[in-house]
């Protein structure tokens, strides 16, 4: 109740009188003041806010801007907030920046979700294609013998058609199972054959699939902001999603490991718990979740 009331009186009043106080002052408009102070995803993240909850019309659209309507967008915020390019000549420079992380980071969501909305069509040849590609990544001395096989069950899959398996996050999973193990061959081999520990073992496709619906919700809940914003200076893509996915595969490899889980029946225990420490490191402004080998 308390924090609602200030929100609503900070938000209506207070940042209002502390805004013009300010302004008069330094000069300079919240905006300058932000360039000014802060850099990396400090910067992006106070501008967005400062959008966002501004007042003014052209502003607020600001944070909604499409890519190709970036620069536009710049020259009626200058004109807005009277800012003279002669006299701030970095202001135009710093806001592209973070209006092309800002709209980077929506369009990623958007593209994200397409192919997360994709489901696994055995009848579609590159679907297949991407799958025996997988097989082959993983076990490249090892042929597999039928598409229907239970061969899958050897790279983490749990039935004997793994098309099954991707119902959740549709051909994304997929293409995440295949971008680490082509990007990062030998770890995967090498987790892979952890996974098969007799006693800590896991599912390695499925645990993949898994960490993909993790990435997913952390880049719809905007947990990613910090990291994107810090880890890519201009717009993040899918590259960068795959990038973050790989650094989660192989840190909950290492986390199951070190924790020893007592079975895999407490896999959803320890999936959680792994997911709250990677929330807490994403709240860090100045977070870049890189893959180090």
């Amino acid at each position: 109740m308390f924090i609602s009331l200030w929100e609503f009186f900070y938000g209506h009043f207070f940042r209002f009188w502390m805004k013009w106080l300010l302004r008069q002052m330094t000069g300079k408009c919240e905006l300058q003041r932000i360039f000014d102070t802060y850099v990396g995803a400090q910067r992006t993240h106070r501008i967005e806010n400062s959008l966002t909850y501004s007042k003014n019309k052209v502003l607020q659209k600001a944070t909604l801007v499409v890519q190709s309507e970036v620069d536009r967008c710049v020259v009626d915020i200058m004109k807005e907030k009277n800012i003279n390019p002669e006299k701030d000549a970095s202001f135009k420079i710093c806001m592209k920046a973070c209006l092309l992380q800002i709209s980077g980071y929506k369009q990623l969501y958007l593209d994200v979700e397409s192919v997360r909305k994709k489901p696994y069509d055995s009848d579609n040849l590159q679907h297949e294609k991407l799958l025996l590609k997988l097989w082959n990544l993983l076990m490249p001395t090892k042929k597999l013998k039928a598409r229907i096989s239970k061969q899958w069950a050897d790279i983490g899959f749990q039935g004997d058609d793994p098309k099954t398996d991707f119902r959740g996050m549709g051909i994304l999973g997929l293409i995440n199972l295949v971008y680490f193990s082509e990007n990062y061959t030998s770890e995967a081999h090498q987790i892979l054959l952890r996974s098969n520990h007799p006693k800590l073992g896991y599912s390695y496709a499925i645990v993949g699939i898994n960490l993909t619906e993790m990435a997913y919700s952390l880049l719809k809940s905007e947990a990613l902001k910090f990291h994107l914003y810090n880890f890519v200076p201009g717009i993040p893509t899918m590259e960068h999603f795959h990038q973050f996915y790989c650094y989660l595969v192989y840190e909950f490899d290492k986390f199951w490991f070190e924790e020893k889980p007592e079975s895999i029946m407490y896999f959803n225990v320890y999936r959680e718990k792994f997911h709250e420490k990677i929330k807490g490191l994403l709240l860090d402004c100045n977070v870049s979740l890189t893959l180090k080998i």
